[in-house]
């Protein structure tokens, strides 16, 4: 309605002009989809790490459960069906929002059974509920990516990434403080139940935003050859690409150094005796208010140096981030080490959510935006899932803390080393 428009705007026009974009019904609606798509991941990551450490689970089994985040990896090969299946009972909403709801769903029900399973009692059991939970995160992750590209405009691209990461962090480490909090105090049963709210702030924004003006209709309406052609166009279309190859590769290999780190924290904890209360306070409090500050400040280099030199300088901080731990672990239990290496890396990790999400946000193809963003962030971090999950315990068991957080900064080099490159041939341009 025209005078409500107007009326929105004159209020916007109150705020800095720097504040102005992100208070926009897009990138706020961007903020409401990241909330619901980080607690899944959440669930299955650091918490369940906790809860699998206070079960007396070894460590061995522990870094293996971070096989689940293979889920996630291998979306790409079922994120055809939500650009191009249509959902018989709920296709009138729209194909967006009716996946949305429908993988909300799903989320629900898989946290609810992994809340149901013991450890203790049956480990092959909460193997898969956490694989459930990871099929179903997964699929929420590709239709609120679709969502959010499509729903914001070009110029909204890198607020939008901003505001998502803002909300995939308040979603997450809430999930995760609360699931300690309630596990603390009435059990983890009551702990995952309780976090299933968190699927509804994407679902409620999808029936108050509808459908996204930007998405584009699927061609194929059945029949096996352009059901085939779903599956494999949007492939084709990037690996034709000039510098596909060498794109994939730093996709593939520029966050393998801060997965390999980052699926380890809860296990250092454990070790140099926090609290379940010091380290939601430190590590999901301040580590909460460490990762805004960074997505602010990523969202003013992206502004201010461009995409390039922007992406490079997350990079850089990302891979220095790992050698806080290196010093926390050589330090010992100190709550001044503790939120000293939490905070730097979160600053660094929400610097990097900013520019490097903006950045493969900008490479999709809006005809094949859910495939082709789900294999761009499927493949940015399964090289450090694969390790964390096949060797990160025994690598901690053989050589330590210490020599381990030094060797996931080394890991990070390559990855930084071919984002350079990419400039320098003109394949990373503005």
């Amino acid at each position: 309605m025209p005078d409500e428009d107007a009326c929105i705007r004159d209020w916007r026009r109150l705020l800095p002009v720097g504040v102005r974009p992100y208070c926009e019904r897009a990138p706020l609606a961007a903020l409401f989809l990241g909330i619901s798509s980080g607690f899944p991941y959440a669930l299955i990551g650091a918490t369940l790490t906790t809860r699998l450490a206070q079960d007396g689970i070894d460590k061995k089994t522990v870094t293996a459960f971070s096989l689940a985040f293979l889920v996630y990896n291998l979306k790409f090969l079922w994120a055809w069906m939500v650009d191009g299946l249509r959902l018989p009972l709920l296709e009138r909403f729209g194909q967006r929002v009716s996946w949305l709801w429908l993988s909300g769903v799903l989320v629900m029900a898989a946290v609810l059974n992994l809340a149901l399973v013991d450890p203790r009692a049956d480990l092959a059991a909460t193997v898969s509920a956490a694989l459930l939970v990871g099929i179903a995160g997964a699929t929420f992750d590709i239709v609120i990516d679709a969502y959010r590209i499509e729903l914001l405009e070009p110029r909204q691209l890198g607020v939008g990434a901003g505001m998502s990461q803002y909300g995939w962090r308040i979603g997450s480490v809430a999930a995760g403080a609360l699931a300690l909090v309630i596990a603390q105090r009435g059990g983890w049963e009551w702990a995952y139940g309780a976090c299933t709210a968190f699927a509804l702030p994407a679902m409620l924004t999808a029936l108050a935003m509808g459908e996204p003006a930007r998405h584009r209709e699927p061609s194929h309406r059945g029949g096996l050859a352009e059901l085939w052609r779903s599956i494999v166009d949007p492939l084709l279309e990037f690996f034709a690409r000039r510098g596909a190859l060498l794109l994939l590769a730093f996709i593939l290999l520029h966050k393998i150094g801060d997965t390999l780190a980052n699926l380890t924290f809860r296990l250092l904890f454990n070790d140099l005796g926090y609290s379940n209360d010091e380290i939601a306070i430190y590590d999901v409090g301040m580590g909460f208010w460490a990762y805004l500050i960074g997505i602010f400040i990523g969202g003013v280099l992206y502004a201010r140096l461009g995409m390039r030199r922007s992406v490079m300088i997350s990079l850089l901080l990302m891979a220095v981030s790992n050698l806080s731990f290196a010093g926390l672990a050589t330090i010992g239990h100190s709550n001044w080490a503790m939120a000293a290496a939490i905070g730097f890396e979160n600053i660094a990790s929400g610097i990097g959510g900013v520019t490097v999400v903006a950045y493969f946000s900008a490479l999709c193809d809006l005809r094949y935006t859910a495939s082709q963003y789900a294999l761009i962030s499927a493949g940015a971090s399964v090289l450090g899932r694969l390790a964390t999950g096949t060797s990160a315990g025994a690598l901690i068991e053989s050589i330590g803390y210490v020599q381990f957080y030094l060797l996931t900064t080394l890991l990070a080099l390559p990855g930084i080393a071919l984002f350079a490159w990419l400039v320098r041939r003109g394949d990373a341009r503005e």
